[in-house]
């Protein structure tokens, strides 16, 4: 996974965004192996779905969660509890099974 430090993405608010397997840091942000593994986490969700239908379904579901609880939605999506419950098992991507995303919907 290549790191590109910049200053304009991701947004404020925000450390990182992982982007076809390359993580966009903010200048400013600290990154660490957590952070690291949450994103290789990403990285995995991708490769199963596919770069073509990861986004929109990542999209899709923040919609439908934003629209249910507009406070809570982004920690709501499924991709995204999966990476949080996870980053901090560096051996997690070596026995994930496929798809484990699913179980988080």
């Amino acid at each position: 996974m290549k790191i590109i430090r910049n200053k304009y993405l991701p947004f404020r608010g925000f450390r990182a965004v992982n982007l076809f397997n390359l993580l966009l840091v903010r200048k400013e942000a600290h990154i660490d192996e957590t952070l690291i593994n949450h994103e290789k986490i990403h990285t995995a969700q991708m490769l199963e779905l596919g770069f073509v239908f990861f986004y929109p379904l990542y999209m899709i579901e923040w919609l439908i969660r934003l629209i249910i609880n507009r406070k809570w939605a982004y920690f709501r999506i499924s991709f995204e509890r999966e990476a949080y419950e996870n980053q901090d098992n560096p051996g997690y991507l070596k026995q994930r099974k496929p798809y484990s995303f699913i179980k988080y919907l």
